[in-house]
């Protein structure tokens, strides 16, 4: 029996010390993705937990055709949209997001940079920056997230376009070194 299976093998049979070995071996990427795709830290952190719990729930039915990673990254991706749709039922939120160009820090560049980059996606829409994630983050073609989210492929290729171009507004100061909020009459118009 390889090495993995053994250690998901001894999980199942639930032992602690595999289950947390698969959890710190796999946790950096599952929890990543479910920060991406909801945005909001604290209600991502919950949401893992959520995903953690179902991972190690469904665990007897894994059935070794694929990596443990990638099943796992499957059930946190189901988890986090299923997690996100009922949030957004329980609480009809209806997101209004200013269009004001992302404030940060002075940092090192590359940090500069990546905080610039997840403020932006922090201030698409819900579904803006689901299919933004999904599609340009996590390789998922505009056929699976229609049939994930429940939207049309045109519905997903809108959103993705929609997305980007507030991300080339929002982020314009990275590329082109001027800020949207000035009066510079090439800046993109704000909508």
């Amino acid at each position: 029996m390889a090495p993995d299976q053994e250690l998901i093998q001894r999980a199942i049979d639930g032992d602690e010390r595999a289950m947390r070995r698969l959890w710190s071996q796999h946790a950096p990427h599952i929890d990543a993705v479910v920060r991406r795709l909801v945005g909001d830290p604290d209600q991502a952190a919950d949401i893992a937990q959520e995903v953690w719990i179902q991972i190690f729930r469904a665990l007897p039915s894994y059935r070794g055709e694929s990596q443990f990673g990638t099943w796992a990254h499957r059930i946190a991706v189901n988890r986090t949209l299923n997690a996100l749709r009922r949030t957004r039922r329980l609480e009809k939120i209806e997101t209004d997001i200013e269009e004001d160009t992302a404030s940060v820090e002075q940092s090192s560049e590359g940090t500069l940079v990546m905080d610039s980059i997840n403020d932006a996606t922090a201030r698409l829409s819900p579904g803006a920056r689901t299919v933004f994630v999904m599609h340009d983050v996590e390789g998922y073609t505009h056929e699976e997230i229609a049939r994930e989210l429940g939207i049309t492929t045109g519905g997903s290729k809108s959103q993705l376009f929609k997305a980007r171009a507030k991300l080339r507004r929002l982020l314009s100061h990275l590329v082109d070194g001027y800020d949207t909020d000035s009066s510079n009459e090439h800046a993109a118009p704000a909508y």
